[in-house]
């Protein structure tokens, strides 16, 4: 029951994970540090659970990641609820919180966001990751809602399928003339260069996997290149090979830019999308409008 966690001492626990310190919490708070420390002291009794490792910054225990969740959903509807009624902040945008990974950013999410009504007015706050862990900030409470290549829904979330997301192993004309031919593809791969995003991008390793039946990866020389845009144009420009959206390809692939190195091979990847379980206009507006730009974009 939400009578078994005093708003007050929810509120306080976000404003130390927000703020990182006590001390800092205690500013946003007006109150003391001994005051914030006391609530916070309060709330790890109630709940019978130590809700925050006291490192610098603070960080939220899995139990406190649940009860920080709570603290921002409340805080969503506390918002909506003072819009419906008219009252003084009614006229000022509300923020709203999503996790997209990187191509889609760089492809259909921003398409996506133009469909959301103008009113009443929206401020988004973006936080790029990798479809992978965006259900990590989810979890964590971060954001509100999450673009993820998982199907299995947060605690206290719903999840949707968008469609999925084509990736094209591509490379240079230069490159392959240079790198890939008179071998398998699968064993050309794995000495060619080749492009990464960062370090936890799987997909190059994962379809010289497939290529090769569960043996190989790609070649240990990687560029890693954090950049959506980047990326395709780093492949385009000789300097390895890569998984590139197909959205992005497409251009390259006809005007003889990039050659696509199986075609017949593609890769896809299922998206979803997940949000808090709230009724909260900000969010079904959004909900909405992402769902009929992938409708649109993405492949079924």
């Amino acid at each position: 029951m939400v009578s078994d966690l005093p708003l007050d001492l929810v509120r306080t626990l976000l404003a130390v994970v927000d703020e990182g310190t006590f001390d800092a919490a205690a500013a946003a708070l007006h109150v003391t540090p001994s005051a914030v420390s006391q609530r916070v002291k309060a709330l790890e009794q109630r709940t019978g659970r130590v809700l925050l490792l006291r490192t610098k910054p603070v960080r939220p225990t899995e139990s406190g990641e649940i009860v920080v969740r709570f603290a921002r959903q409340l805080a969503r509807l506390e918002r909506d609820t003072r819009s419906e009624l008219g009252m003084s902040d009614a006229g000022e945008p509300a923020r709203v919180t999503v996790a997209v990974n990187a191509d889609s950013l760089a492809t259909w999410f921003l398409p996506a966001l133009s469909r959301v009504p103008r009113e009443p007015p929206l401020r988004f706050e973006l936080f790029r990751e990798d479809e992978t862990r965006t259900a990590e900030l989810l979890r964590e409470g971060v954001v509100m809602a999450a673009v993820t290549s998982s199907p299995d829904a947060v605690a206290g979330c719903s999840v949707r399928a968008l469609g999925t997301m084509r990736y094209l192993a591509a490379a240079s004309p230069e490159f392959v003339a240079r790198h890939l031919d008179g071998l398998p593809l699968a064993e050309a791969l794995t000495g060619a260069p080749v492009i990464i995003f960062d370090r936890s991008d799987d997909l190059q390793d994962g379809f010289v996997r497939e290529l090769s039946r569960g043996a190989g990866q790609a070649s240990g020389v990687r560029h890693a290149v954090p950049s959506s845009e980047g990326f395709a144009a780093s492949v385009a420009a000789g300097l390895g090979w890569g998984m590139v959206p197909e959205a992005q390809a497409d251009a390259l692939l006809r005007s003889g830019g990039l050659v696509s190195l199986a075609p017949d091979r593609p890769l896809d990847v299922p998206l979803y999308w997940q949000q808090w379980k709230l009724d909260s206009p900000a969010l079904a507006a959004l909900s909405r409008a992402v769902a009929e730009e992938a409708a649109r974009a993405l492949r079924n």
